[in-house]
């Protein structure tokens, strides 16, 4: 390599010497370096030198800073089980979206066949628990970072052997619980051991496996997110809701909460601020959204009575 040649393989000037003085240009559309004077070709076919589906920087072309650019795709993800990036043969139609010559489609249906047959057993059993994963954040309205962190901390629990023994419901259950906690994203154990179709007792202490062999650290939700899930769902009046989470911070400073179930205070918290402020909205139908029976909303929301200073109101 002389000194008018790149690490690359292809000369930084034009061989040709009466334009040797202009600089090479690079098209990174065509794939193409040629001469900026005569136009003379010096590479085709050049590599790509990002990451697929990352823009290579500032100067890779008018797209460089978005998505959609050249050789642009998916990012990849932990919510599948092959991260996104396998490729997948498709039903009778090329990448062009054109139909599949009749004489052909039995080679490719062959190919598909043995495509799904040759897939490691290990790659089966993530397919299965993520897609019962993503099921399950669809169903809990569950946002998407969640749901990578609740695969993340599958795939863990999977190298660390944790699986084995256990039902493969009820860990995918325990790790989106878990990342439910750690985002403060208020959704109870019931909630969703009921969309994972498993027992609360089974999603508990499965819960306490992850947490116990991850060296997981899962803080205490914030009562307040509850107050807003719960009053949302039944349409009460935004003052109410601020009333609610008003009250609940008066009962934590009097430490009334200690050892009693966020969901339960959260939810006598809320009673207490529709009767101050006029809603008509019974005990059944706060137990039925809270999950919560209505003698336990009854008597937090008479402790709350006897203990926090409120505002005048409708009396109760």
């Amino acid at each position: 390599m002389d000194e008018y040649d790149s690490p690359e393989g292809y000369a930084t000037h034009c061989p040709i010497e009466a334009c040797g003085t202009h600089p090479v240009i690079t098209d990174a559309d065509r794939g193409e370096v040629f001469c900026g004077g005569c136009g003379l070709v010096l590479l085709q076919r050049m590599e790509e030198a990002h990451h697929e589906g990352r823009p290579a920087g500032a100067g890779a072309g008018p797209r460089a800073g978005g998505g959609g650019g050249a050789g642009s795709g998916p990012a990849g993800t932990l919510a599948m089980h092959d991260r996104g990036l396998s490729t997948v043969i498709g039903k009778n139609v090329d990448s062009g979206g054109r139909s599949i010559p009749a004489d052909s489609r039995q080679a490719f249906e062959r190919m598909r066949v043995w495509d799904k047959r040759s897939r490691p057993k290990k790659i089966a059993s993530f397919s299965k628990a993520l897609t019962q994963l993503n099921a399950m954040k669809t169903k809990l309205a569950v946002p998407k970072p969640v749901a990578e962190n609740a695969a993340y901390i599958y795939r863990k629990a999977v190298a660390a052997g944790l699986t084995r023994g256990r039902t493969m419901s009820s860990m995918v259950a325990a790790s989106l619980y878990a990342a439910c906690r750690e985002s403060n994203t208020p959704r109870t154990l019931d909630d969703v051991a009921g969309v994972g179709n498993v027992e609360r007792r089974i999603l508990s202490r499965d819960l306490r496996t992850l947490v116990g062999r991850l060296g997981l650290r899962l803080g205490q939700y914030d009562t307040g997110s509850f107050v807003a899930k719960i009053g949302n769902n039944l349409g009460v009046k935004e003052k109410t809701k601020r009333d609610a989470v008003a009250i609940l911070q008066k009962a934590e400073a009097a430490r009334i909460t200690a050892g009693k179930n966020p969901v339960a205070q959260a939810a006598a918290s809320l009673y207490v601020a529709c009767l101050l402020n006029g809603e008509e909205i019974s005990q059944r139908r706060i137990s039925s959204e809270a999950g919560i029976s209505s003698v336990t909303i009854r008597n937090r929301a008479v402790l709350i009575r006897k203990t926090v200073a409120l505002p005048p109101g409708k009396p109760y």
